[in-house]
């Protein structure tokens, strides 16, 4: 019998690697299309010998899509962006990249395409208003895709514990913005590797949108005093008004490095990431989300206080 064939785009990133184990585990053939290969190496060993492919591709850039999709039953979107750089926009991303895949998805014949969006975008920030926009032009290019908007993801690589982690090793203050009262739902990374999976396997999901999110609901703040409670350490948290965190985040995008915070984060911090009543979750894929709590220690260990 011959291994079915899933396509990911944008395979290299957080939650790429969780989602390629996860395939191969399953016995699928998995094609990761990425704009570094070389980088990208270790995503071989996800799985066995020939089973993890590498192709470069730039969705900036259309001709590069050109014939990677042949042979898939399943395309995974996973591509985005936390910032713009270069040709990195997030109109190209968020919008014209993903309507490429959705119609480069239809016109390889994949039966399936899952689509990560975001969870509760606010209308203010331009990330969250081209994620929506990004949801309407993959629906139009390939009507019975699925859609998941995932909260914040936790995990060994993520980009809030691990970061503010870091930050807690020699700063003596964490920062929150506008009070940190901005509300989460926190989902770790291996729920959010399995629905995209269940989705890809279950027929009944195409054309459905689900909002992918952990059991409870916290503010910026509490997550922070959770990560102190955590790893043991007393940090001060300094509340940083929203004006001067855009002023902050001005400064940043005009610097040649990874900002810290961009004026669009601030934006985005306006507004909860949280469920919305009566939207298809976990639950309705028959996943039972996973207490982040059970999570952290192992998690944040290497930020002990030793």
């Amino acid at each position: 019998m011959v291994s079915p064939i899933v396509t990911i785009v944008g395979g290299s990133g957080f939650v790429g690697r969780h989602t390629i184990k996860r395939f191969a585990d399953a016995g699928w053939r998995v094609n990761v299309l990425c704009r570094d290969t070389v980088a990208a190496e270790f995503l071989k060993t996800a799985g066995t010998v020939g089973q993890v492919v590498l192709q470069y591709a730039d969705i900036t850039r259309p001709e590069t899509l050109e014939g990677k999709f042949a042979g898939s039953q399943v395309v995974v979107n996973l591509v985005s962006i936390l910032y713009q750089s270069g040709r990195q926009k997030f109109d190209s991303i968020n919008v014209k990249g993903a309507k490429l895949i959705a119609e480069h998805a239809k016109k390889a014949g994949a039966k399936r395409l899952i689509h990560i969006s975001a969870l509760s975008p606010s209308a203010d920030a331009k990330y969250g208003k081209t994620k929506a926009e990004g949801e309407e032009a993959v629906k139009a290019a390939f009507p019975g895709a699925t859609i998941l908007r995932p909260s914040l993801i936790i995990g060994p690589e993520d980009g809030f514990f691990q970061r503010f982690g870091r930050m807690s090793l020699k700063s003596p203050a964490l920062p929150v913005i506008a009070g940190g009262n901005t509300k989460f739902q926190p989902v770790l990374v291996e729920d959010v590797a399995k629905a995209i999976i269940t989705t890809a396997t279950d027929v009944h999901t195409a054309g459905k949108t689900y909002e992918l999110a952990g059991p409870k609901t916290y503010s910026m703040k509490e997550l922070l005093k959770l990560m102190f409670s955590v790893t043991g350490r007393k940090k001060r948290l300094v509340n940083i008004p929203a004006p001067i965190a855009s002023l902050m985040g001005f400064v940043c995008e005009l610097l040649p490095l990874s900002p810290m915070i961009t004026r669009d984060q601030v934006r985005l911090l306006k507004s909860d990431n949280v469920a919305s009543a009566g939207s298809l979750q976990l639950q309705d894929l028959g996943i039972t989300p996973t207490d982040i709590e059970t999570a952290l220690p192992s998690l944040l260990e290497r930020f002990n206080k030793r």
